[in-house]
């Protein structure tokens, strides 16, 4: 028998509201039974919809993995309600962590400390460290503190594929895999989270993300080692960190990233190729010289790194709906605040 596609039911809490509607009360308490049993909901954050199991739960966590078709060795990062349970979680608490997640969680936010002995070793790949994350999407946070339980909660989506920034992404790409969707709308981030490892000294970004290298250092106040410095980066054995494979984030439409753009994606118009073009350059002559071609799909993209990082996987999503020859994309700036869109970027093009 076919399983069932899932109930995606929408939850919303307005700015000025003091409480949730009891439409999304009613909502979260059916997920957070959803998670209690052992099951999967797909959960919206500010960086990407996650999907969501009992951290606690092995066997749950277990349905992650093979929902995604993800690999062992790639750990996952658990949610947290608020820095009590974080802490409930770790072996120790570092200095280090404790400065950063006071200034900055809620939040684009995980910090990789000593896994405690509560946490199963298939959400850190078998590794000695536990990754959490406090998110800054409430009703997210009102999910965790109303199940009573961590989520373990990597993207939603297939190993490997770009991550989803709305529920239909969810949909679309899990489809019955997932028992449950919480619609929240789309995330406002739009890429997935700045991972820093706390356990060495100075603390190491892991994976670049939403918050930049100046703020985790303003937050610490002492210096905070780039992702160059990374030792994680490997594509074989446990991971300290999930988002550091070579190939990462991709369409299925093979993705070039190119600082010729207007002329790559000339010459793959010459060999009659259907091209799909990511530009921030929308009013450059080469680009419109090109935008009448009926073989050219332009997307104009924002040209700050928060606004680019925000619509980037959206893009992606919808170009690999139209049965494209390639995607092509403006390489980003080389500066530090476009690190996070580089990464996605590049994993992607691999």
């Amino acid at each position: 028998m076919t399983r069932p596609l899932p109930d995606v039911l929408r939850i919303e809490w307005p700015a000025a509201a003091p409480e949730p509607p009891a439409a999304t009360l009613a909502a979260l308490d059916r997920a957070a039974e959803v998670l209690r049993s052992g099951r999967l909901v797909a959960i919206p954050t500010e960086t990407v919809y996650g999907l969501a199991a009992d951290a606690l739960d092995e066997f749950a966590v277990d349905a992650i993995f093979r929902a995604k078709g993800r690999p062992a060795t790639n750990p996952l990062i658990v949610h947290v309600a608020d820095a009590a349970m974080a802490k409930s979680l770790a072996g120790s608490w570092p200095a280090a962590a404790e400065a950063i997640t006071t200034a900055l969680w809620p939040g684009p936010l995980t910090v990789v400390v000593p896994r405690g002995t509560e946490i199963p070793e298939i959400v850190t790949a078998g590794g000695p460290t536990v990754a959490l994350r406090c998110p800054e999407h409430r009703l997210t946070r009102l999910l965790i503190a109303r199940s009573g339980i961590p989520l373990a909660a990597p993207s939603a989506n297939r190993s490997e594929r770009v991550s989803p920034t709305t529920a239909h992404h969810v949909l679309e790409g899990l489809g019955n895999r997932v028992d449950l969707i919480l619609d929240g709308g789309a995330c406002a981030k739009g890429i997935e989270s700045t991972v820093v490892d706390c356990t060495v000294s100075p603390p190491r970004i892991l994976r670049p993300g939403p918050l930049t290298r100046a703020e985790l250092e303003a937050a610490l106040g002492g210096p905070v080692a780039g992702p160059e410095a990374a030792s994680a980066t490997a594509d074989s054995g446990p991971a300290r960190s999930p988002g550091t494979q070579t190939r990462h984030y991709a369409p299925r439409t093979r993705l070039e990233l190119r600082a010729d753009a207007a002329a790559h994606v000339a010459a793959h118009l010459d060999q009659g190729r259907r091209v799909g073009w990511l530009t921030t350059r929308g009013a450059d002559p080469a680009v419109r010289a090109l935008a009448a071609n009926r073989d050219l799909v332009i997307v104009p993209m924002p040209d700050d790194p928060a606004g680019f990082a925000a619509a980037i996987y959206a893009a992606l999503h919808a170009l690999d709906q139209r049965g494209l020859d390639r995607i092509v994309v403006d390489e980003p700036p080389a500066a530090e605040e476009w690190l996070a869109v580089r990464d996605r970027l590049r994993r992607a093009a691999s």
